[in-house]
Order: structure tokens, then sequence, then C-alpha cells
């Protein structure tokens, strides 16, 4: 029996290689598999990575790991990534993540990423950043075409790569309408939107996020949908998760996959202290 809830389970990809946590990997990789040992298993996903490090975190696991891989360039180095882990026994390359970069033609960058997904992908998955900038709802109509899903970036080291919740909102619509699901990475490891002390930065909350997804769901209005992003009343919230049924809970996160986050500890921390866990 897990000790996780169906709405948090495997909702942590763990990242905590990458900023603003920065742990060296092979510190990483045993943090990463004592998790997976823990009463909070089922809370985490899977190892993330660049393609760069993904022959150093192979060497490093002490027993099969799986890892979703961010490619560092173009749709030209995800097949390399993709033969290898099929060939390895230390790694399982249960997905790719790539971003977009040509902005001033995303949709022809993200039919160069799928078609290179297309010619070596088994069971793999691609997440494909389109941004929340430009022609992105294009973009998203060929990841939609294709059977893959979609990133988004909800935060990291500089205010401007911070989305609005107006943005956001509309990014959840958007693959909704689609039936895109999607992932976010960075800024979202704490469940409730905050000011970050430190900085100052506005952070979205990753149970704000899977509220607002069930709100779409349930056919609630971009101005509605805001409002749940906003909301910074951590009891209310939790509240509102806890009167999900395991039905909504498991729809809710067919489309919100997981989010990638540089901490497992602070995420579980808050969902304990929530009484969500």
């Amino acid at each position: 029996m897990s000790t996780v809830p169906a709405l948090f389970r495997h909702l942590v990809d763990d990242a905590s290689m990458f900023p603003p946590g920065n742990l060296p990997l092979a510190e990483a990789v045993a943090a990463h598999q004592s998790h997976l040992s823990s009463s909070h298993a089922d809370l985490v996903g899977p190892f993330v990575c660049t393609d760069d490090n993904l022959l150093n975190v192979a060497e490093a696991a002490r027993e099969p790991l799986r890892v979703s891989v961010v490619i560092s360039g173009g749709a030209g180095g995800i097949e390399p990534v993709v033969r290898w882990g099929d060939r390895s026994k230390d790694v399982v390359v249960t997905g790719v993540e790539v971003r977009l970069r040509d902005e001033d033609d995303l949709s022809r960058n993200a039919l160069r990423v799928v078609r290179a997904c297309d010619d070596c992908f088994d069971e793999e998955m691609a997440y494909v950043e389109v941004g929340t900038e430009g022609a992105w709802e294009r973009a998203l109509d060929v990841v939609a075409d294709a059977g893959y899903a979609a990133k988004l970036r909800t935060g990291g080291l500089d205010a401007a790569l911070f989305p609005s919740a107006d943005q956001v909102a509309a990014f959840i619509t958007a693959c909704l309408d689609r039936e895109v699901p999607f992932k976010c990475t960075a800024g979202l490891h704490n469940a409730v939107r905050h000011t970050a002390k430190d900085s100052g930065f506005e952070h979205h909350g990753f149970l704000n996020v899977l509220l607002a997804t069930r709100a779409s769901l349930d056919g609630a209005t971009q101005d509605e949908l805001v409002q749940l992003l906003e909301n910074r009343d951590g009891e209310v919230l939790a509240a509102r998760a806890r009167e999900l049924t395991d039905d909504q809970a498991a729809s809710t996160r067919r489309w919100f996959t997981s989010f990638g986050s540089c901490s497992i500890e602070e995420p579980l921390t808050d969902l304990k202290s929530l009484g969500l866990m």
C-alpha cells in the first residue's frame, strides 16, 4: 500500500544536478537511489540528467536507473541518446526533454524534433519545451499531432524565466484542448505560490498547477485558472486537493505528468506540512 496519495505519485522528477541545487553527479545519483528505497519512493519520478552526463550517470548507478535526458543540442542529439540507452544495462531512458530554440520558426523546429523521435522511439516519451512566446501554439499543434508531450519552464535563475499566471493558465488550457500531456521544470519545488525571500521572485506552486489543471478539465474559465494559480493560501488549496476523488486525481495526473525539482525534500516537506502525505 503506497504512502503517497494518487495525486502526487511519481510527481517529482529528480533534477538535483541542475541549478540551484547543483548537486555533484555521484552524490545526486546516490541520493536518488536512496529516495527510491524510502517510504516516499512513490513521490519520485525518473532521474533527470543532460546528454553530456548520461554516461557518467550510468557509471555511478548501483542498479538500473530510470532517466529522463535533457538534450543539450538540437534534434540531432536525440537518436544517439536513445540508441545508447537501448544498449545500456545501467540506465533506462524513459524520455527526452528538448527545448525549441529557433523562436522565429518554432513549428518547423518542433517538426524536426518529432521526426527525430519518430525515427528511434519505442516506448520513450518526448517532452518538447515550446515556451509561451511567439507562435508557440503552432509548435504545440505539431507536438499534439505527433502524440508527444509538452514542457513548461516555470522559473529559473532570472525573473524573466518565470511566466505569469496568465501564461501558465493559457499553456494548461492549450495543452488540454489538444490532449497534450505536459510536465513543468524549474522554480516549482514548493507546493504553494510564494515570493522567494532571497531573490524576490514570484514562484508558482505545484499544488496550484495541479488544481488549475483539474479546474480546466472541469470547464473553468481563464480568469478562474489565474485565481487558482495566484492563490497563496496553502490550507485552502490543501482542502481542495483532499476533496478530489481517486478518478479526478488520476485524470489530473494523466495530463500534468510531473515537474522537475532540484530538491525532493522540499516538495515532500510541504506536502507533509499541509497534511497531504
